[in-house]
């Protein structure tokens, strides 16, 4: 078994609710929300209930969102200075250049459920307002009696959210994507989820943006000799509550402490409260992994072929892991940091690539909001090289269009001079 096992079972279903959606507009958005949320207020979120939010709050939980949301706003600055825009002239008089332009409308959705996930509206909406989004919509389910949970309206206004929408699950992104209720169409939709809301954003891609293909969470620890096998084990139980498919794996040099940390699990597991002990237990049945390797070199060449989500390493020399890992959507290095904290608190963001994506993408940034456009100018006499080359080279490729508008030039810019432009 797989994170990706029974996708193809929800795909029907949402696909349907997209078109209806789309088709229906607001009135079959709302119905939606009745029928699975039993929500009869407001969808659109008015500013007076937002605001009145914060005193639904306890005091030390604002101070925790602001020291979280201090770091992922510091995170997030930091990683914008390190974007630049640049001109450079490739041949005399033949200059191109780099813009970094914001999307206009980000649409960023926020779980609810069980728990308000309040590190989620953190993590994409202070991103996105870091990178200079205009527009930042956001979207999560209702409580049949309260609305969107106090703590995520609190925590949404703090992060800059503009729009709040009480919708969640294909709903919500279906709203977010097509401009219902705020009448701002999302560029990009950003945002954890179930798997229906991942399923949606994957079917809307290429209409509009979206931060990644979400899967079930996953966490693999590489460990050694001297890590702590109780540690290593409340880490990756700590993980597998999330669902009863989080993989939750474990690549050790060490055959005694693997083996040690496989006896460890089941009192992890247990330990843990329901729901989020079957859920771990079941995880850790049906998807949890136990590998011993004959040497760090062998570890990182697993370890890269997993390319998972959250990579912990607990092994001496932490510099030789960072130099040598290459495939992973966060990693995390040495026994005083963990997945844990880079979820809710430390500042590098918890959106991040799963089922073997961070091969070739990393998580959520401010760059994911950001467009990284070219642009090109040129001198007349730039075109004497330019527009020759391009005409002989789209001839050859049989773009006779394509080679007129080099010869056009030619002819205006240097009527005297003959060029050789045939294939």
């Amino acid at each position: 078994m797989t994170s990706a096992t029974g996708e193809a079972d929800v795909r029907d279903l949402v696909a349907g609710m997209l078109r209806e959606i789309e088709e229906g507009g607001e009135a079959k958005a709302i119905e939606y929300t009745r029928k699975f949320d039993k929500w009869e207020g407001d969808i659109l979120v008015p500013q007076d209930v937002i605001d009145a939010a914060a005193e639904k709050v306890p005091q030390r939980l604002k101070d925790d969102l602001q020291f979280a949301h201090d770091r992922v706003q510091g995170f997030a600055q930091a990683q914008l200075a390190s974007m630049s825009e640049f001109e450079t002239e490739l041949s005399p008089g033949l200059f191109a250049g780099q813009k970094l332009i914001p999307v206009q409308t980000a649409g960023c959705y926020i779980p609810g459920g069980r728990y308000s996930h309040v590190a989620s509206a953190i993590m994409s909406v202070t991103t996105a307002k870091v990178a200079g989004v205009d527009n930042v919509i956001a979207c999560s389910p209702p409580n049949r009696d309260g609305g969107v949970h106090p703590a995520i309206l609190y925590t949404l206004k703090l992060a800059g959210v503009d729009q709040v929408l009480a919708l969640g699950g294909v709903q919500g992104i279906a709203a977010m994507a097509f401009g219902l209720f705020t009448g701002h169409k999302a560029d990009i939709l950003a945002g954890p989820g179930n798997q229906y809301v991942a399923e949606a954003k994957r079917l809307l891609f290429g209409r509009v943006g979206i931060d990644m293909f979400a899967g079930p969470t996953e966490i693999l620890v590489i460990s050694d000799e001297n890590a702590d096998p109780w540690i290593v084990a409340t880490d990756l139980a700590g993980q597998a509550e999330h669902g009863p498919n989080s993989p939750a794996w474990l690549i050790s040099t060490s055959r005694e402490h693997a083996e040690e940390v496989m006896r460890l699990m089941p009192d992890a597991i247990e330990s843990l409260p329901e729901p989020n002990r079957t859920s771990a237990r079941n995880a850790w049945r049906d998807y949890g992994e136990v590998i011993v390797t004959p040497s760090r070199e062998e570890a990182v060449k697993i370890s890269d072929d997993y390319a998972a989500e959250h990579l912990q390493v607990q092994a001496d020399d932490p510099q030789w892991w960072l130099d040598n890992l290459r495939n992973y959507g966060s990693l995390f290095l040495g026994e005083e940091t963990t997945v844990s904290f880079g979820d809710k608190t430390s500042g590098t963001n918890h959106i991040l690539p799963t089922k073997g994506a961070a091969r070739y993408t990393g998580g959520l940034s401010v760059s994911k909001f950001i467009k990284t456009v070219t642009y090109q100018r040129s001198t007349r006499d730039a075109n004497r090289d330019v527009a020759a080359v391009t005409a002989r080279i789209s001839r050859l490729e049989g773009m006779e269009g394509h080679a007129r508008s080099g010869d056009v030039r030619l002819a205006k810019y240097f009527p005297d001079e003959d060029f050789e432009l045939s294939a």
